[in-house]
């Protein structure tokens, strides 16, 4: 088999660099074109070539022009042959954040004589479009290797009598160029003799090897495999230099260690603020370094802040290797690697300004026109400070002044969010303080810089891994890890109303056993699951029509009963009967909820007829088309609403949006076709509103903000004896905007998870009901090798009286305290001491179940 793709070659732009032996073997394919000639003393210094008459190795520093001709023939690939058969020459590759261009991969073959396996590997170069140059000696591989520095040398390891293939290995390793090369030996197929360690080529410098099979699929095979495997490695870490070049070149100190905090790399500006030499530092762990000069508690806030994957940013004293104490803005990042795990830390710091220097800064800053301002005001809006000394320094000094100035600007703007104005007080305190007190404002700092200000810390798991799991599942978004098993909910598929839901039922013709089991629905104690089974599990129709007619929803809404019968038809038929928890059930049970909070005196003195409304629709509507499953669950495994919602409140985003699709469809069930424009904007957005308050992430900073802006200012009234019933002070606290959102969506959020303060037996079947339904999702989870969101939820093990425990203690006790001394609610507080006690109960005495044995 000649090398007739090589040299219709001009396709593959080959190159024949050809010896002496290889002209007298006669192939038909070969011209006889010859690369120039060239200077005696040319020839690279210290390559190995065996000699053609010993059996040892000598240095070859100079050659004749006749041998130069003799081992360095060539053909030239510039003919007119198109190129279309090539792929693409440049390949776009994602390297982290950065995208690199592949230029075409260049192969160097080094075969002393054509054969079969020389030829295979040309023809697989044409076939995968790589440019290939063909040597005959060792002195003509390096020489082209030098000149053309290809991503891919094939050397052929077969054959000692030519050349010695380790030993020009080794000559190429020793070239800068080899840095980000891969080098692969053609070894013999040995079917007869055990096979041969591979380590004498790995110490050589090659790559890998390739046992010798002059197919060419086989060939084409191992090309491809280099490309997508070694070489694309090799071509990221090449692309590495550059990123190290910026490191090295930043004016910032940057130090990066292990997962174990072994210092692994400091940048020359981490040496010159610190006064150590890089020996001095790599390999060393933090504690060996007398860095820092942190307080224990200080060390034990930022570990537990990185340690969970969070990035730290604050401001500390450090110790110099000469003793000095300087301060510094510090940003810690854990890195993610291999297994989701932390692997490395990286600490980026930065010597702060002193007080005259920023001062200074503002007061050229003042001078300069508030045109220059306006532009600055849609900068680095990344972090919620825009303190000067919080914002890291780039580029030159030049570069670095202007941004400091840019930073200062920012910092004087009129406007600004009121958590960078109490930032700012308390650095400007910071300046003149002492150090016992500057540190203690750190810690402030750090505190206000977070994004969770309205979390409570939990401890680690083995303390309660039942409050651990149910906050994992309830108020996080997932893993957010990709999964080939993915969860398909589509927010487009929607149930029609069965026919037989459509008979022409209102109040005046409602079946004596419903009427009755609805005779009590104003009271808190109506049992809700006795009117599940007098309608079939539809009681959502039969009880909103008798909750909206009490509060005048029709009336209000300009539209008729038979209008609002159809509309709670067609919600009430997408929710999931199937599920065991979130069914048209729990809707009319936090519906009935809403409405009795709704009578409560003090929360009509506050609402407005549009926002009972809107709380009456938006409890209907919370919980339309649930699958029973956790937003984590969605996210984890990829389904269509995770993704339509980008991770976030999920499915709250889609029971709000799907109760509008489902209303606005069909104008026999639009509720809201009479109302005016502007009127039913205001219900929708607060509709919305409600039902995105239901989600848990959110569970604590609803609740404080409840306390801090409504029961704590109502407490300070009655205090000072202001609360009269009637005050101009009480009003306004009840009745601003702002305070009237916060109540609603207490409210709604109240009647969501109110079933802890039903009576004891409700509040057990409830308990089973949620409990079933996280144990189905455990079991799919398992079955779809899915992460486990809530693993104490196992139907096997799980202790359901450990968990209603948990979940009164962390989600429930503060936030119906809160609401109680707003909406005076006894009898509530009194069924969840008696229900808290009966949990109590079943732990203390070991049990598992719902229900203690029977005697």
């Amino acid at each position: 088999m000649g090398c007739a793709p090589s040299i219709h070659i001009s396709d593959s732009r080959v190159v024949y660099h050809s010896s002496k032996e290889s002209e007298e073997s006669n192939s038909p394919h070969q011209t006889n074109t010859t690369m120039s000639q060239q200077q005696q003393g040319n020839s690279v210094p210290g390559l190995f070539i065996k000699s053609s008459n010993t059996s040892t190795y000598k240095v070859r520093t100079n050659s004749s022009k006749k041998d130069k001709r003799e081992n360095s023939q060539s053909m030239e690939p510039d003919t007119q042959t198109s190129r279309s058969s090539l792929k693409a020459a440049v390949t776009d590759v994602q390297f982290g954040p950065m995208r690199l261009h592949q230029d075409q991969l260049q192969v160097l073959l080094v075969f002393a004589k054509e054969d079969n396996q020389s030829n295979g590997f040309c023809w697989a170069c044409e076939k995968a479009g790589f440019r290939c140059n063909i040597a005959r000696t060792p002195e003509s591989a390096l020489e082209c290797f030098l000149d053309k520095q290809h991503e891919i040398i094939i050397i052929d390891h077969r054959h000692s009598r030519y050349f010695d293939a380790e030993a020009l290995c080794r000559s190429i390793r020793t070239t800068k160029a080899s840095e980000n090369t891969v080098i692969i030996g053609v070894v013999r197929r040995h079917s007869d003799r055990e096979e041969s360690s591979i380590l004498p080529l790995i110490a050589a410098g090659f790559t890998r090897r390739y046992v010798e099979n002059s197919n060419i699929m086989a060939c084409y095979n191992e090309l491809i495999q280099l490309e997508f495997g070694e070489v694309r490695a090799q071509f990221k870490l090449r692309a590495c230099n550059s990123i190290f070049t910026a490191l090295e070149k930043s004016q910032e100190a940057i130090e990066i260690t292990s997962e174990d905090h072994v210092i692994q790399y400091v940048n020359p500006a981490f040496e010159t603020a610190m006064g150590y030499q890089i020996g001095e530092l790599i390999g060393k762990e933090l504690t060996e370094v007398p860095i820092n000069e942190k307080k224990a508690d200080f060390l034990d806030t930022i570990n537990s802040c990185i340690k969970v994957g969070k990035e730290w940013q604050g401001m500390y004293y450090t110790k110099k290797k000469n003793g000095d104490s300087i301060q510094q803005n510090v940003k810690i990042i854990p890195v993610i690697g291999q297994g989701g795990k932390i692997r490395h830390y990286v600490s980026i710091s930065r010597l702060c300004n002193d007080n005259n220097k920023a001062e200074r800064i503002c007061e050229r800053v003042q001078a300069e026109s508030q045109t220059d301002i306006q532009t600055c005001r849609h900068k680095d809006r990344r972090k919620g400070s825009l303190d000067v000394r919080s914002t890291t320094s780039r580029g030159s000094d030049g570069s670095s002044q202007r941004r400091h100035s840019s930073m200062a600007r920012i910092h004087s703007m009129t406007i600004e969010a009121p958590i960078t104005k109490v930032i700012n007080i308390i650095n400007a305190a910071q300046e003149s303080s002492p150090m016992p007190v500057a540190e203690a404002l750190d810690r402030v700092l750090e505190i206000l810089r977070t994004t969770e200000l309205y979390s409570p810390q939990l401890g680690t798991k083995d303390e309660d891994p039942h409050t651990s799991d149910l906050v994992g599942g309830l108020m996080t978004d997932g893993l957010r890890r990709l999964s080939g098993n993915e969860y398909i909910l589509s927010a487009k598929q929607t149930h029609q109303v069965p026919g037989s839901l459509i008979s022409p039922i209102s109040l005046n013709d409602i079946p004596p056993r419903i009427a009755q089991a609805m005779e009590n629905e104003e009271y808190w104690d109506f049992d809700i699951f006795e009117l599940e089974a007098a309608t079939h599990k539809r009681p959502l129709v039969y009880l909103g029509l008798k909750m909206f007619a009490r509060f005048g929803i029709c009336e209000f809404l300009n539209c008729s009963e038979s209008t609002l019968r159809s509309w709670l038809q067609v919600i009430e038929a997408n929710y999931h009967s199937s599920n065991s928890y979130h069914n048209s059930t729990h809707s009319a049970d936090v519906l009935h909820a809403t409405a009795y909070f709704l009578s409560k005196e003090r929360v009509k003195q506050t609402l407005d007829p549009i926002d009972e409304v809107a709380a009456l629709i938006a409890a209907t509507v919370h919980d339309v088309d649930h699958p029973g499953r956790t937003n984590s669950f969605l996210c984890n495994a990829g389904s269509e609403l995770a993704i339509l919602y980008n991770d976030t409140a999920v499915l709250e985003s889609h029971h709000a949006a799907l109760a509008f699709q489902l209303t606005t469809r069909d104008d026999k069930c639009n509720i809201f076709k009479n109302m005016e424009r502007n009127e039913y904007r205001t219900l929708r957005q607060a509709i919305i509103d409600m039902v995105l308050a239901t989600e848990m992430t959110k569970h604590f900073e609803h609740v404080n903000k409840f306390v801090n802006s409504i029961n704590k200012p109502l407490a300070a009234l009655e205090e000072n004896g202001s609360n009269n019933g009637d005050g101009d002070s009480v009003k306004n606290v009840l009745t601003s905007p702002e305070n009237r959102i916060l109540i609603k969506r207490m409210l709604i959020k109240c009647a969501d998870i109110s079933n802890p303060c039903r009576p004891l037996e409700q509040c057990i079947e409830w308990a089973g009901r949620i409990s079933e339904e996280y144990f189905a999702q455990t079991d799919e989870e398992k079955r779809q090798s899915l992460p486990v969101v809530m693993p104490v939820f196992d139907r096997n093990t799980c202790s359901i009286p450990k968990s209603q425990i948990s979940f009164i203690d962390y989600f429930i006790t503060d936030m119906f305290d809160a609401w109680d001394a707003f909406a005076d609610l006894p009898n509530l507080m009194q069924h969840l001491d008696n229900n808290f006690k009966y949990w109590k109960g079943l732990d203390d005495k070991k049990l598992r179940s719902l229900r203690p044995p029977p005697e």
